[in-house]
């Protein structure tokens, strides 16, 4: 017979409950490995979150010019419109 299980500190519960949140385990070649989680935000990934969430000027200013899309304006709807749809639009 071994020795009997001996329940975890108040201290021990809390460091392992705080690797469970750092780290997973994975499989690499049959063996558990332990690695880092990704970071998330309200349990989605960061980059998702700011895609969601992010306004195009808070974009630009952090240089994410790849999540941004493009709006278009009013002055390119009146070009490409035409010039008669522009003839009767006021100017002021």
């Amino acid at each position: 017979m071994g020795k009997p299980k001996r329940k975890l500190s108040a201290r021990e519960r809390a460091a392992k409950k705080k690797r469970n949140r750092e780290f997973m385990t994975i499989f690499i070649n049959g063996k558990q490995k332990r690695v880092r989680r990704e970071p998330t935000i309200d349990g989605i990934s960061v980059g998702e979150f700011i895609m969601q969430n992010a306004d195009p000027i808070w974009l630009h200013q952090n240089e994410m010019w790849e999540y941004m899309q493009e709006q278009p304006n009013e002055s390119q709807e009146t070009f490409l419109r035409g010039s008669r749809d522009a003839e009767n639009d006021i100017p002021f």
